[in-house]
């Protein structure tokens, strides 16, 4: 059997230990970046109010995600804030689950078909995203790699 401190992660240090401490650069391009897709959002919901800008902000930045991803693990050697910046601050603060969830809500309240029908395509939608993004990412890089060649 497994000790209790065997059993703490970083996420929950042991008492009277301080957390771990995080370096400032990677707390300030996380900020920063999630102040640029914070914007970014925010644009996109004056541009097309609703559930539908909610919607296609998320399923793309699935789909960045999916090629970041794939481009970060497979294609190239990135600094070690690329991941952070992008993924976690721009993509964090540009997507939404928050919205997605008050926007289903509201709906629920008139229209719970069409309510249950956004919550569970947007997942679907997202899902696909994803998987277009890295599925299309690594078919460039084959075809960029071969010209290279």
């Amino acid at each position: 059997m497994a000790s209790s401190a065997e059993t703490r992660t970083a996420a929950a240090p042991a008492r009277g230990k301080p957390a771990p401490a995080i370096p400032l650069d990677l707390l300030a391009v996380v900020a920063a970046g999630g102040a640029l897709g914070s914007v970014l959002r925010y644009g996109a919901s004056l541009i097309w109010p609703g559930p539908m800008s909610t919607f296609l902000v998320n399923v793309l930045g699935c789909l960045a995600l999916g090629v970041l991803m794939c481009v970060i693990t497979e294609v190239i050697t990135p600094h070690r804030l690329l991941r952070p910046f992008l993924g976690v601050g721009v993509l964090g603060g540009f997507t939404t689950f928050s919205t997605y969830v008050t926007d289903a809500l509201r709906m629920a309240v008139t229209e719970p078909l069409p309510a249950l029908g956004y919550l569970l395509g947007t997942v679907l939608c997202c899902l696909v995203a994803v998987f277009v993004g890295v599925t299309a990412t690594r078919a460039l890089a084959r075809g960029v790699r071969r010209e290279v060649s």
